[in-house]
């Protein structure tokens, strides 16, 4: 078995933007290194980027999550345990909401299907499972600059 958690962008608060790609709310976490994942499981890290836009605009931007794609090498399971899927991070003080976050399984043949925030996965040779986090909520009305 592997268990991960994955960074998502932090809130904006009164003088600071929101931080990208961080963990937040848990302690003692860090991803695994792409080769030790490669190394110990029969998949490949295709692609592991910040989810550009992701955090809500406002005087203090919020932070943008991530996009994380794994392609699986052999027939496999997976499940999620997420938030923020169908409810947005919320902004403060007239700062935008984040984007949430969504989970999709990216079949060899081209097929894809969202997953739920708890849901799990059944996984072929060439299938991806694609992992959006949620941005943060932005702080104060944007600025009109």
């Amino acid at each position: 078995q592997y268990y991960e958690t994955i960074c998502g962008g932090t809130g904006a608060g009164t003088s600071f933007d929101g931080t990208d790609a961080i963990h937040s709310h848990m302690t003692n976490s860090r991803l695994t290194d792409p080769e030790i994942l490669e190394w110990r499981y029969p998949v490949l890290l295709e692609s592991f980027r910040i989810r550009k836009g992701s955090g809500g605009l406002g005087r203090h931007n919020g932070g943008d999550g991530v996009i994380r794609k794994i392609r699986f090498l052999e027939p496999m399971s997976a499940a999620i345990l997420s938030g923020r899927r169908t409810t947005e991070p919320f902004g403060l003080s007239g700062g935008d909401a984040g984007l949430t976050g969504k989970t999709e399984v990216i079949r060899a043949g081209g097929s894809r299907t969202v997953l739920k925030y708890a849901d799990h996965a059944d996984l072929s040779p060439g299938d991806v499972i694609s992992i959006a986090t949620p941005g943060g909520g932005g702080f104060g009305k944007p600025s009109k600059s």
